[in-house]
């Protein structure tokens, strides 16, 4: 038997305890770095006890030096859950985004490699990662980690998508995940009262139409053949109907696939929000928080793990990208890197949901087709080992 079809078998006896492990860490999410529960449960459904990283985030090593690293991650979202599930999360937090079903299958993938652990074609390396949904990222914090200094021959991960077809995994090489910067937009005026508008100048007047005006920026900036988006998000002003305020704030995301577009995105954000400020006698600032680079995929990995898929039974999807982004990005410090994608769309038992929506539940399903693409994964990094 080759170490591929060890490998599947022995994930696809895990998965039994996996599906146990994914409805307990549902229904307990836990936001950035305060996921002290999740971090202890699946600590505890590990075969040898794993070692703290980035403060709330576990690495869990098989062998020695390099080899290749898998990432899941910690942490969910502060959404109220929506679900009909036996297992719905009540904490005003939600795994809306897959990461419970990513963490339980990296535990199956894991606890497969400790069996084999004599024949494992490389080292293998699992990686909980803390905070990947907020500031600061976690990512960014496993990179100074001594347990993952020396750099590894693949670094890999899976994430589940409701646009790409159930049982197939979408692998494009280069970038597929957008780099990604939040903006915080401030346009200060002069205060008074609804009823002498005259007499004020009125930020909110002048923050509308900087809103409107920041989404036409992709359209009349950008090439349309390069894939970017630009979305304010919240507006916050005033305190009263009939009171004008004499500041007015909004938040925007930026992402472009092309990092040399992101820049030009940000020098137009912060022109046309002093432009249009300045039209409206008011002033305006942009404060950027620099969040992800683009997620490019290696070339090789991606062929490598498209020509291992279908012994686990997984096609390859079209090719796909997205303005999505995900701090896994930074990752690729590590080592060549591929993030997986793996399909949900016409999944029996899914109710169609986007990512962080509060109705978004994979089905139980999903668990093992994760594993699966995580194993596949990491068997085509062991290739470049």
């Amino acid at each position: 038997m080759s170490s591929v079809e060890q490998l599947l078998r022995l994930v696809d006896d895990e998965i039994p305890a996996a599906l146990a492990l994914r409805e307990k860490l549902h229904a307990n999410p836990e936001v950035g770095f305060a996921e002290f529960g999740t971090a202890r449960a699946i600590a505890d459904a590990l075969p040898f006890e794993p070692a703290p990283v980035a403060e709330t985030g576990l690495v869990a090593r098989i062998g020695g030096p390099r080899g290749v690293l898998v990432r899941a991650e910690l942490d969910g979202l502060p959404i109220d859950e929506e679900t009909d599930s036996p297992f719905a999360a009540a904490n005003g937090f939600m795994h809306a985004c897959g990461h419970d079903v990513h963490l339980a299958a990296l535990v199956a993938v894991t606890r497969a490699a400790y069996r084999m652990r004599e024949d494992l074609p490389v080292p293998f390396t699992a990686v909980f990662q803390p905070s990947e949904e907020r500031h600061p990222s976690g990512a960014v914090a496993l990179l100074d980690e001594p347990a993952l200094t020396g750099g590894f021959d693949a670094v890999v991960a899976a994430h589940l998508h409701p646009l790409i077809a159930w049982g197939s995994i979408g692998i494009e090489p280069g970038a597929v995940n957008a780099a990604s910067d939040a903006a915080e937009i401030l346009v200060e005026g002069a205060g008074g009262h609804g009823a002498y508008p005259h007499l004020a100048t009125d930020p909110v007047l002048a923050l509308s139409h900087v809103v409107v005006a920041l989404h036409g920026l992709v359209g009349r900036r950008l090439d349309p053949t390069h894939a970017a988006a630009l979305t304010v998000g919240k507006i916050e002003a005033g305190t009263s109907e009939n009171v004008i305020p004499s500041r007015a704030r909004a938040w925007a995301t930026l992402r472009a696939l092309d990092a040399t577009d992101q820049a030009v995105l940000r020098d137009a954000v912060v022109s046309t929000v002093e432009g249009v400020a300045a039209a409206h006698a008011c002033t305006g600032s942009v404060r950027f928080t620099k969040s992800e680079p683009p997620l490019v995929n290696d070339d090789d990995l991606a062929r490598s793990t498209a020509a291992v898929a279908p012994v686990a039974g997984l096609a390859v999807a079209p090719p796909w990208r997205s303005c999505g982004s995900d701090d896994f990005a930074h990752l690729r410090r590590l080592g060549p890197s591929l993030m997986a994608f793996v399909g949900l769309h016409g999944a029996p038992g899914f109710l169609p949901r986007p990512l962080h929506h509060p109705e978004f539940l994979p089905p139980a399903d999903s668990v093992a087709l994760v594993a699966k693409t995580q194993a596949v994964a990491y068997l085509a990094g062991a290739r470049r080992g």
